[in-house]
């Protein structure tokens, strides 16, 4: 764990090098770089992801949530990572994950709708910004490699904006025929605006046949089509993937584990499909915002402020958990009920953009938060 003292230092020195370090434009050069944005909707638990063990309060605090930690593996002396996250934890070990702690977005009440909106456009408060950071992070590739899918049935809202992209999702429909396929190819030949069209959507198609028949229901396999559609040379080089139901208001611990455990088998898969272009691929997972420290009376959590978020990847500075822990005990509390903020959402992921694409972090800042005032990105999250 990163302390207070040495966490507010490292951003002073970083915000210092920053005025003097030589300012790099957008990357223009062509790169073999892919990132993978999992938002997880309905508020994750970040205190059951990665939890403090070892601040006093925690155990008391949770009552029979604690008990998932109880043999988890520590992660350094302060926290444990739940159980059901085998995959992740390897990751951890080899120096490829970071945990970032006590991590909020701009966004300070409770609503799924508007944090949402905050978390995928970027802005300082819901619908002030109408297009998605994710969409304006292809602003700052070569426009050869500006490509970007969601692994969704609609678009979300984070990869709208003037750059184009796709989306695929696996349909529960009966698959057609190869000759009606080959029907309507030829239906569409003499049309070249349609035939484009058409030959695009094939070509995707035989990149998830295989994948066609899970109708996207199961985690893993949703991570092994993240992965053959950015797999190719000419494929699609940021994807984001939704994941929803982390909003466990009763028995959370049972559902929480069961979601974790989705969360864990996708990047799994994710990973082995990426083959050696894992090492060039960064994974971001966040949630719009927290949950409160205490439990319900429905052995649940309900809607709070400050959770936890990951970066993965083979170029991540991994091993360590990101945190300025404010502590559990209830003075310290916000509102006296939430985990407070320590850490900004936005300038993680800025900082986290900019490095993997080696972009300047002040201009990026500025491009995917543009209302982030003077806000800093956070340094140091990727191994140079």
């Amino acid at each position: 764990m990163i302390d207070r003292r040495s966490f507010i230092g490292a951003g002073a020195v970083g915000a210092l090098a920053m005025g003097f370090a030589p300012k790099l434009a957008f990357a223009k050069a062509e790169t073999d770089k892919r990132f993978v944005f999992i938002i997880q909707r309905g508020a994750a638990d970040g205190l059951g992801t990665v939890a403090p063990v070892g601040d006093p309060a925690f155990a008391g605090a949770r009552g029979a949530l604690a008990a998932d930690f109880a043999g988890a593996a520590r992660l350094d002396s302060m926290f444990a990572l739940h159980p059901s996250l085998t995959s992740i934890g390897g990751l951890y070990t080899q120096g490829q994950a970071l945990f970032a702690h006590a991590v909020a977005s701009p966004y300070r009440d409770r609503s799924h709708f508007d944090g949402q909106n905050v978390l995928e456009t970027g802005g300082a408060g819901a619908y002030q910004i109408k297009d998605g950071w994710l969409n304006r992070m292809l602003g700052m590739l070569p426009p050869t490699q500006a490509k970007a899918i969601a692994v969704a049935a609609t678009v979300p809202l984070a990869l709208r904006g003037s750059h184009d992209v796709s989306s695929y999702a696996p349909s529960a429909l009966p698959r057609a025929s190869d000759d009606l396929l080959q029907r309507v190819s030829m239906l569409y030949e003499g049309d070249s605006q349609l035939h484009a069209l058409w030959s695009e959507a094939m070509g995707t198609r035989a990149l998830t046949s295989d994948m066609a028949d899970d109708n996207g229901r199961n985690a893993a396999a949703t991570g092994a089509l993240a992965a053959k559609l950015l797999t190719p040379e000419n494929g699609a080089r940021i994807a984001m993937i939704e994941t929803g139901g982390w909003d466990t208001h009763a028995g959370q611990r049972t559902r929480l584990g069961l979601q974790l455990r989705g969360l864990d088998g996708l990047v799994g898969a994710l990973q082995t499909g990426l083959g050696p272009l894992w090492a060039d691929t960064m994974v971001l997972v966040a949630t719009e915002f927290g949950r409160t420290v205490a439990v319900n009376g429905t052995g649940g959590t309900d809607h709070g402020t400050a959770s936890s978020a990951m970066l993965l990847g083979g170029g991540v500075k991994g091993g360590r958990v990101l945190a300025d822990w404010p502590g559990l005990g209830q003075a310290a509390l916000l509102e006296g009920r939430d985990l407070k903020p320590t850490l900004q959402l936005d300038a993680f992921i800025a900082g986290a953009v900019a490095e993997h694409f080696g972009v300047d972090p002040g201009r990026a800042m500025k491009a995917l938060f543009p209302d982030s005032g003077s806000v800093h990105p956070v340094q140091g999250l990727v191994r140079i």
